[in-house]
């Protein structure tokens, strides 16, 4: 896994050496992305520059340094990811002429875009990856994004130079780089935890979206016709809302046990693919079906025990390592497992706006941080089980949203908008249950609507960030997936298409990347979603449980005990940390005075939540996490800002 960053400039730069010495700035400040290599390349005739931080996975040798040329010199790739089929492309590419000096997946990936183009390759292409990419020939700079969006890719504009890396830090390098805080993406930070793609926390600033590519011409970008590029410049090469509709139109035709044994075959060669490495590796093992089921399929696969880690609590409901450690000692993984304090956990939330550089409140970031730093003591490259949930209707909240929306098709409908209107008086107050909550999903168009009010923080969070406008995500249709498919697989498709991406493979990516430790997910490979997509729902959503077919592979490998038991997810006591240890952090980031002084926020709605937390009120937690994660991030900004300031002068 690696970092990128680059610009390209509206016109050539007469001093190469300060362009590249700009880059190589942009580039270092992700060393933890990249810690085993760094390299810097320029044409300062064309104004661009790429700079690429290594952290060696396949061929370590110097073949495998970056940016790298294509052999024939047209074009020149920084790339951050894993093509995990690059050996089955590399034979292909061989037949049809094509010469390799190693055996990097990077020298793959260039010898494909010359063979078939760009779009073409990145079809090809089985994998994790980021990827930005110059054409001497056409003079035009291509970003791109896996599939699924494992690996993120931030690109904007500094004063009148296009920017672009890995994450925020890089492109805060420039020295033009001021852009202001984006009202309209704080208000989805409440309303979500986390800003999805294409928004950003910066104005001027976007996410390129998962299975997205962005061409960028030098021409429109000296004539300022490519300022300001909206998602509408993004070209969706993988649309999940597509391919599921057409999964959906043909679907699985065999039984159960056919379906089941389709399924365990994708399964092991999508975690044999993630296997290779030219490193240790080990995955991330919490006892649950998903981390339980990648991990048995990798000891399957392995000739010696797979390391395993796990993260406990100490006097914690939380904890669930003991889950962790049957599955590990019935596989016979070697396993590792570390009991944390209350103040070991605390101790990282300082470190999160640095490690996240965009405001995120999902507070599992936490334990997660934890785990991958315990899995960087003894492997470079983990696995996790990210994805079942997604595509096996996994959560609770389907089955509350589907019971919620068969209650409101029951009631006449001029009673459901009385209701609807009479909940908006409550604004906030219906994220606390009872009434209030089912009064205010009354007015729901679709399932969509329904689905929203169970997973939104913030009922309204214009009224609490004043000026701003709510964007448009896949929440907020009344039917994600447009009548092609049943009301499960809508809200399914709205998580796969934003929450996957977008809180939690930005958490493990952002959380390992912060320990230079690769995370990968195989569950996520994009044939599994499709083969998954195209299965009857009730092999998913089951009276005997759901994921109900992934849980009849795990049978194959544990026995009955482990696989039929509940639990309850990665979390973090948010509320009880608020309440004890993290008071002061909080009450000083939420004092009125301040937040009236930087004028983000409403302070008197948001003081009078703090109030009544404190007072008894538990449900609030939640809704201070997202400004205390707001307000903790915008600090370290104006601290990051007032330095590099200082060293420019």
């Amino acid at each position: 896994m690696c970092g990128l960053a680059g610009l390209l400039r509206p016109a050539p730069d007469t001093d190469e050496e300060r362009l590249t010495a700009l880059v190589r700035a942009m580039g270092d400040a992700l060393v933890h992305r990249g810690p085993d290599d760094s390299g810097v390349w320029a044409d300062a005739q064309a104004g661009v520059a790429l700079a690429h931080r290594r952290l060696s996975i396949l061929d370590l040798s110097p073949l495998g340094h970056q940016p790298m040329a294509s052999a024939d010199h047209r074009y020149v790739v920084a790339y951050n990811g894993e093509i995990y089929n690059f050996a089955e492309l590399r034979e292909v590419l061989v037949a049809r002429g094509h010469g390799f000096r190693g055996h990097s997946d990077t020298e793959v990936l260039l010898a494909a875009v010359v063979e078939w183009g760009v779009e073409a390759a990145i079809t090809r292409c089985n994998g994790m990856f980021a990827i930005a990419l110059w054409d001497r020939q056409e003079r035009c700079l291509w970003l791109a994004r896996d599939r699924v969006g494992k690996k993120p890719l931030y690109y904007g504009w500094a004063g009148d130079t296009f920017v672009f890396g890995s994450e925020l830090k890089a492109l805060w390098q420039h020295p033009d780089f001021d852009n202001a805080v984006s009202r309209d993406a704080l208000a989805l930070l409440l309303r979500l935890d986390y800003i999805p793609a294409p928004h950003a926390i910066h104005v001027d600033t976007f996410k390129l979206m998962p299975g997205s590519l962005l061409r960028i011409d030098a021409v429109a970008v000296a004539s300022g016709a490519a300022a300001h590029a909206p998602e509408r410049d993004q070209h969706r090469y993988w649309q999940p809302r597509e391919r599921m509709a057409a999964a959906i139109a043909q679907p699985f035709g065999g039984d159960v046990l056919e379906a089941e044994n389709r399924l365990d075959e994708l399964l092991r060669e999508a975690v044999a693919l993630r296997m290779v490495a030219d490193v240790p590796v080990g995955v991330f093992l919490s006892g649950g079906t998903d981390s339980s089921i990648v991990t048995a399929l990798m000891q399957a696969q392995s000739r010696h025990p797979v390391r395993t880690f796990t993260i406990g609590f100490e006097r914690s409901h939380h904890d669930e390592a003991h889950l962790a450690r049957e599955v590990a000692e019935h596989l016979h993984t070697g396993h590792t497992e570390l009991y944390v304090s209350g103040s070991d956990a605390l101790a990282v939330v300082p470190t999160l706006p640095a490690m996240f550089d965009e405001p995120f409140a999902d507070a599992s970031q936490v334990p997660t941080a934890l785990v991958a730093k315990l899995a960087r003591s003894a492997v470079t490259v983990a696995l996790s089980g990210d994805g079942g949930d997604e595509l096996f209707f996994g959560y609770k909240r389907y089955e509350r949203a589907l019971r919620n929306w068969r209650w409101q098709q029951r009631v006449p409908s001029l009673l459901r908008r009385a209701l609807a209107r009479s909940a908006q008086q409550h604004g906030e107050a219906s994220r606390a249950g009872g009434f209030a909550a089912l009064a205010a999903e009354m007015g729901a168009r679709g399932i969509g609507d329904v689905y929203r009010q169970r997973i939104a923080r913030w009922r309204d969070p214009q009224a609490a960030v004043p000026g701003a406008t709510l964007p448009i995500t896949l929440y907020d249709q009344p039917d994600p997936l447009r009548g092609a498919g049943t009301p499960a697989d809508a809200m399914m498709l709205a998580d796969f298409s934003v929450y996957l991406p977008e809180d939690l493979l930005c958490k493990v990516d952002r959380t390992s990347m912060a320990v230079s430790l690769e995370a990968r997910a195989p569950l996520l490979d994009w044939q599994v979603a499709e083969f998954t997509w195209s299965l009857p729902l009730d092999f998913k959503r089951h009276p005997s449980g759901n994921k109900y077919l992934l849980k009849q592979v795990l049978r194959r490998y544990l026995p009955d005990s482990m696989v039929d038991r509940g639990k309850r997810g990665f979390g973090a006591p948010v509320s009880e940390w608020l309440r004890g240890d993290l008071r002061e952090w909080a009450a000083s980031l939420l004092e009125p005075q301040r937040l009236r002084n930087e004028g983000y926020f409403d302070a008197d709605l948001v003081h009078g939540l703090w109030q009544q937390f404190l007072g008894g009120e538990r449900k609030w937690h939640t809704h201070l996490w997202n400004v205390l994660m707001f307000q903790a991030w915008h600090e370290h900004w104006r601290e990051q800002r007032r330095a590099l300031c200082a060293a420019n002068t």
